[in-house]
């Protein structure tokens, strides 16, 4: 019988296969991760290990208040710190995904939020997808994984709405975070990032004043999302 954390452990490894599916990584520019709040277990990828090298027994696990290992005979990503800053803050994310996706990390190298253009962007989030500010000299020096995730936390909380409204963000001159109920919905939140910064990038290209009325953003966020949700068929 498979134990919840080995579940867990094949869950997150499925979800990074689905990024280099997705054409979200290469080579080991990625991680995706996810809890067990209950056992305050996180498991997450391997630090500088290829994906098409990967099991999903090399799948690190890790206390989720301290980042020490409990399992796994590899280092954990390096972005651990930054994932395990998402978890302690907002219980409702089961999964976390960094990547370095092309039109993402470009608004993030440019500084600016991803805007809400179309109503594919709606669907999905909640308002524009917001980009932090730059760390600080000292930030970066401090505890630079710890305090990117300290960074996504103070620009989350400013849009005071809930987590999982807006499921993912930029990091300035950094990359996207993504995160979701569990792993392989933020792997799919990944995916859904990239190909709408994909299409706000060309866009801007095409009309720099294009716009999304903000009566349809709500009306396409809460069909799928809202109380009286219709999208899609009931669950039974």
């Amino acid at each position: 019988m498979i134990s919840l954390l080995e579940e867990l452990k094949r869950k997150t490894y499925q979800a990074n296969l689905e990024l280099v599916r997705k054409n979200l990584v290469i080579y080991t520019w990625g991680n995706a991760s996810g809890i067990d709040h209950s056992k305050g277990l996180v498991v997450i990828k391997p630090s500088g290990v290829a994906y098409d090298a990967m099991t999903w027994q090399d799948m690190v696990v890790v206390e989720a208040d301290t980042g020490r290992v409990v399992e796994g005979s590899l280092r954990p990503s390096s972005d651990t710190p930054t994932h395990l800053e998402l978890y302690k803050a907002y219980p409702e994310i089961g999964g976390v995904v960094h990547t370095h996706s092309v039109y993402a990390t470009v608004f993030a190298q440019a500084g600016r939020d991803i805007p809400a253009l179309g109503t594919t962007h709606a669907d999905y989030f909640h308002g524009p997808i917001p980009c932090t500010r730059s760390l600080k000299e000292t930030e970066a020096a401090e505890t630079y994984e710890g305090n990117t995730g300290k960074v996504i936390l103070e620009t989350v909380s400013a849009l005071n709405q809930p987590v999982l409204a807006v499921p993912g963000i930029i990091v300035k001159n950094h990359g996207p975070f993504t995160w979701g109920k569990d792993p392989e919905e933020a792997a799919c939140h990944a995916a859904i990032l990239e190909k709408v910064a994909e299409m706000a990038f060309k866009t801007l290209l095409l009309n720099q004043e294009s716009c999304l009325p903000p009566f349809i953003l709500e009306k396409h966020y809460r069909r799928k999302h809202g109380e009286h949700a219709y999208y899609g068929q009931e669950k039974q």
